[in-house]
Parts: C-alpha cells; structure tokens; sequence
C-alpha cells in the first residue's frame, strides 16, 4: 500500500515538472524544532524553566524555549499516545555536568520523575533519561570517543 502510494505521488510530482532539489534556487535550511504536548502548560513551562531552559519567548498556546543553540516549543496540546511516544533527544558534551544539573535542579522531587543512571549504549553513546510531567521521554547524550 506504502509503495502504491510512493508509486504515484512520484508520478504526480514529475508531471508538475518538479525534477528535484537541482530546480531550486535557495533550499538552504535553518533549523529543525519539534512540538512538544503539555499536559499542564503552566506546570511544564515551569518544568522546563526548573531545568536550565531559557523561555525565549511565547504567546496564546504555545512557548518556545531553548538552551543555547537547541530549541523547541512547547504546546498547550496533550494527546497521553502522542505524548507518550515522543523522544526527545539533547546531544551535549558532557553528560557527567548534565547528569549532575539535573540531579541537583530538583525535578525529581518537586515533578515526581525519575532520572535514571548514566550508561553506555550500543550505539556509542553515554546518557540518561528523564520523563516529562507530560510523560514526553527526554534522553540526554553524549557521543562516546572511538
């Protein structure tokens, strides 16, 4: 069914004459940022706020938040399937300093989540876990030196 579908939307593209990337003139790109669900808008801003996250800037619905060059935004929208499938990855250079941030932030206690252990993974890195108040699973990460 996949396939039939990828078949002819291929087909459509290439009969409106679009032949790939090679026809644009600019496809240079600026970032990538996800929409994140809040069960609660007001406690997950503060949630994130408690985490070291700068609100950069918000209005009806939504917050954007960052941490110097990764962002994302928050939304006053919580599906429990949506929100429980979503991960979030942060990539940082020192997941002891994270780890140890997190730790001493107080999110566990005052959100009553749970931070798990450093480990190393199959894939090369070290990280650890944390869900949000929302139940959005966050994994903080660190490439591991070959």
């Amino acid at each position: 069914m996949l396939y039939h579908f990828s078949r002819h939307f291929l087909a459509m593209i290439r009969a409106l004459g679009f032949q790939g990337h090679n026809n644009m003139s600019n496809l240079n790109t600026i970032e990538l940022k996800a929409f994140v669900p809040a069960k609660d808008f007001e406690i997950s801003k503060q949630f994130y706020l408690d985490l070291g996250f700068t609100k950069a800037s918000g209005s009806a619905g939504i917050a954007y938040f960052n941490y110097g060059n990764c962002s994302f935004l928050l939304q006053d929208f919580y599906e429990k399937v949506f929100a429980e499938n979503l991960i979030m990855h942060l990539l940082v250079e020192d997941i002891a300093s994270w780890h140890e941030a997190v730790k001493s932030s107080g999110v566990e206690e005052k959100y009553g989540i749970t931070l798990s252990e450093i480990s190393e993974q199959p894939w090369g890195m070290l990280d650890f876990v944390l869900y949000d108040p929302s139940g959005v699973l966050w994994r903080f990460g660190q490439n591991v030196q070959a």
